[in-house]
């Protein structure tokens, strides 16, 4: 923790508590944001708190050992909250991994969403889940009345109104800026953002293209905060530094 505290200052703390940490694995296995040695092997690595781990993380061939170091960091530097995301995983290896990620949450006493996985969310205790609008349309109202939280990916005005009816708690907005997670699409502009958080009655966070420098911007149209995704699974621009202690 004295670690993470010399790159990641105090003064800090305020703006990260207004940010969701949206995971990709796939984005830190790539190594753009990890030293060699950090993105080694799976054996045993050195946690935080001077704990050996000897269990290699792993689903198959996927090794997820340098994605659970990196995320332990993050949610060290304590977000608003993780969404874990991890679309592509088949549900016996999101189910695995939900259970390391819901374990590093808890122990650094941030909520943990689920994306997706409404009845293993339920089973493991997550703190909420995340879904697409088009999955929460069909969630059955007794099933969604049993998440704390509960957010929804929406893209205009009408799907955060839909959110509200639903029961969301939260929604997502966007991509509010160019994104290289949606190459070739337009964003879809602050405009929309200021629109939405003018109508809405509940907490809308801001998604696609943001900087540390931006997320003041959408909080100023409005915005509870921001979702960021590859700011926080690779590179340093919002935790200067991690790359020295991944």
């Amino acid at each position: 923790m004295s670690e993470l505290r010399q790159v990641f200052p105090a003064s800090r703390e305020a703006e990260f508590s207004r940010v969701l940490c949206v995971t990709n694995r796939h984005l830190v296995a790539d190594g753009a944001s990890l030293p060699e040695a950090a993105a080694g092997s799976a054996g045993g690595r050195e946690l935080a708190d001077g704990a050996a781990e000897d269990v290699a993380h792993t689903a198959g061939a996927e090794d997820w050992t340098p994605f659970l170091r990196r995320l332990e960091l993050v949610v060290r530097a304590r977000p608003r909250a993780v969404i874990l995301r991890e679309k592509d995983l088949p549900p016996v290896a999101y189910e695995r991994l939900a259970q390391e990620v819901l374990a590093l949450c808890r122990a650094a006493g941030v909520p943990c969403l689920l994306h997706t996985h409404a009845a293993l969310a339920l089973r493991l205790a997550a703190a909420g889940l995340h879904l697409p609008l088009a999955l929460l349309r069909e969630l059955p109202l007794a099933q969604r009345q049993r998440f704390a939280l509960l957010g929804a990916s929406c893209h205009s005005v009408e799907d955060v109104r839909a959110a509200e009816r639903l029961g969301c708690s939260y929604v997502t907005l966007g991509h509010i800026y160019a994104t290289a997670c949606k190459p070739g699409l337009p964003p879809r502009g602050r405009d929309l953002l200021r629109r939405a958080c003018a109508a809405a009655r509940i907490p809308v966070y801001a998604i696609g293209g943001i900087t540390p420098a931006r997320l003041a911007e959408v909080c100023a149209d409005g915005a509870a905060g921001a979702c960021v995704m590859s700011g926080l699974m690779r590179g340093s621009d919002w935790i200067p530094g991690i790359e020295k202690i991944c």
